[in-house]
């Protein structure tokens, strides 16, 4: 009886212990899961009436850009500005070697000095010819003839006066005047050079006040556009912001004035030009910037931070944390970009969470340890 006793005991003790590894491993491998919870930081979607601003890559260009060409040729006698320099419309630049035009002005001040003369004689003899046909002392035929040789010598007055003209002409274009308001450029030609007329470009001349800033919009967003709006441009062009590539926004609003006569064939595109005034001259043609237009509002749309979103493989996710606190990645549709969140299209509901620290770190499934931030703590965030 003892023994039996003793055996029962035995069997008691192995069972608790038995129960206690059991227990034992159970709370370990419980511990074990909740210590492998990655820690999260997490945004709502926020459902809020959200104005829609359109942003285009854009580069500054001259409103009037001149290739400064001489009428004449000849050689570079004098400059009267560097490269570089800033220049008003009629100004002097260059002077061109104006010897062999005075020469040829002063030949044709001569040949017509003396085709006045023959013409004066002309008129002469044809007055005396008239007298004297009128008495019948000459012939008809005689007098005809004088008449034709009077025309012909005020056609040639007519003809050496049009030369005189260009000689006087060819003088004054020796000197190069600049025909716009601008700033030169450093690749002048120097004294000494030889300038071809017609060919020889001398300065390229920019004007500087305003400036076009060129961009370029897809097809959809332009049917888009003008399906709203009526045909570009319109009032949707006329308070355009720039932002600089320092990220500082130009204290100056432009309005669109020229859109192209149709879409580029390789690009899908369509190119429009807006108007800047710069009077302090900040803006220079090849300067590239961001130009921003205010367009629709949307209504009740649903917005996540910028960072929150994957792009991988032409997809575009988001990691949600879902039931249970684990994650989940989702595919999702996005819209237009304000500031630093962005608006979805498709894919999530107001109030779910999206993971916006720590998606690296975490697979679909993975417990997290989600910590809750509002705007005012990704904005602060975003600044650092």
């Amino acid at each position: 009886m003892a023994n039996q006793y003793g055996k029962k005991i035995g069997c008691f003790a192995l069972i608790l212990a038995l129960t206690a590894v059991v227990t034992t491993g159970c709370s370990k491998q419980s511990a074990s899961q909740t210590a492998q919870a990655i820690e999260v930081k997490a945004m709502q979607v926020i459902q809020q009436d959200t104005p829609i601003t359109y942003e285009y890559v854009g580069q500054v260009q001259a409103k009037n850009e001149v290739k400064l060409q001489a009428k004449v040729s000849g050689a570079i006698v004098a400059k009267m500005v560097s490269g570089g320099a800033m220049v008003k419309k009629g100004q002097p630049l260059f002077q061109l070697d104006r010897r062999q035009y005075e020469s040829s002005l002063l030949e044709a001040k001569a040949q017509l000095a003396q085709a006045e003369i023959q013409l004066a004689n002309s008129r002469l003899d044809t007055n005396r010819y008239r007298t004297l046909a009128a008495q019948n002392a000459i012939a008809q035929q005689t007098l005809d003839t004088q008449v034709a040789a009077e025309e012909q010598n005020a056609a040639l007055v007519n003809v050496y006066q049009a030369q005189l003209k260009l000689a006087e002409e060819n003088i004054q274009d020796t000197l190069i005047l600049s025909p716009i308001d601008g700033r030169m450029d450093v690749n002048d030609l120097s004294v000494g050079s030889f300038v071809t007329a017609g060919s020889t470009v001398m300065a390229t001349i920019s004007s500087i006040d305003p400036v076009f800033v060129q961009f370029s919009m897809n097809e959809n967003e332009y049917l888009q556009l003008a399906q709203g709006n009526g045909a570009l441009p319109n009032s949707w062009g006329n308070n355009l912001k720039l932002v600089l590539s320092n990220g500082v926004e130009y204290p100056v609003t432009g309005q669109v004035e020229q859109v192209d006569r149709g879409m580029n064939q390789n690009t899908g595109t369509i190119t429009l030009k807006a108007s800047f005034a710069n009077a302090d001259r900040l803006l220079v043609p090849g300067m590239f910037a961001r130009v921003v237009a205010p367009g629709e509002v949307r209504q009740g749309a649903l917005l996540i931070p910028q960072r929150a979103v994957q792009e991988l493989l032409g997809k575009t996710l988001v990691t949600v944390v879902a039931e249970g606190d684990k994650a989940e990645s989702r595919a999702v549709k996005m819209g237009p970009k304000v500031g630093n969140l962005w608006i979805v299209e498709e894919g999530l509901n107001p109030g779910e969470r999206v993971v916006v620290e720590g998606t690296n770190k975490v697979q679909p499934g993975t417990p997290l340890q989600v910590t809750l931030i509002g705007l005012d703590e990704l904005n602060s965030s975003d600044k650092q």
